[in-house]
């Protein structure tokens, strides 16, 4: 029998962290595709790009920087390794699968709902792969974090509360808003928190258990 090759357990954290990136990039492009409604950033993202130009990629690393700044100047979180990773590769895999046209399109109504659903359920199951590394929390992440920090709110209000302004502003800027905006809001949390135990079993089996504080919940 052949010896056994086990990868150094970082090396197999950050790959599957930038996998997951990936698979979270190709999520979002067939939601993107099938028109009928993104997430709240999403929506913000597209909408810039709608009135200024670029692309929905670059305006998410645009809007990730700006994020990463806001989060240090408010409540002082320092951005890590993984915080520059999410913000830069997350827009660069959506512009790149968008670019090389591997996303499908609907022309019917039943297809685009097909595309919508198929788009959320890959986009949660590479947000799963993403977290169940513990490599870093995502720029979005830590200025929920910041503005909990700061503000003294419980975590659920913070949320709802950028959620909501960021669709508002996304709207504002022309960004699509529709009955996939709210079920994507209603859906993505449950959805995201079935894959990130199934992610973090594997994770174990081999490696054994990540620790927790690497990533903020």
């Amino acid at each position: 029998m052949g010896k056994k090759i086990m990868l150094h357990p970082l090396t197999v954290r950050y790959s599957v962290f930038m996998l997951g990136l990936a698979v979270m990039g190709y999520g979002i492009g067939m939601m993107i595709e099938a028109n009928l409604g993104v997430a709240p950033w999403d929506t913000l993202h597209i909408g810039l790009q709608k009135t200024f130009g670029l692309t929905i990629g670059i305006w998410s690393q645009i809007v990730g920087v700006i994020i990463i700044l806001s989060s240090y100047i408010i409540g002082k979180i320092r951005p890590n390794v993984g915080m520059f990773l999410n913000m830069f590769f997350f827009g660069l895999f959506i512009d790149l699968f968008m670019w090389l046209k591997w996303i499908p399109t609907g022309g019917t109504i039943i297809e685009r709902v097909f595309l919508f659903v198929a788009g959320l359920l890959i986009y949660t199951f590479g947000t799963g792969m993403y977290i169940s590394p513990r490599v870093g929390a995502g720029p979005r992440d830590s200025f929920m974090l910041a503005l909990n920090e700061r503000m003294g709110w419980g975590i659920g209000k913070v949320r709802i509360g950028i959620e909501c302004t960021v669709t508002l502003l996304g709207f504002l800027f022309g960004g699509p808003v529709s009955a996939g905006t709210l079920v994507t809001a209603l859906t993505i949390g449950p959805l995201i928190k079935q894959f990130i135990p199934m992610w973090e079993r594997m994770m174990a089996k081999p490696y054994g258990k990540v620790p927790k504080e690497q990533f903020i919940d």
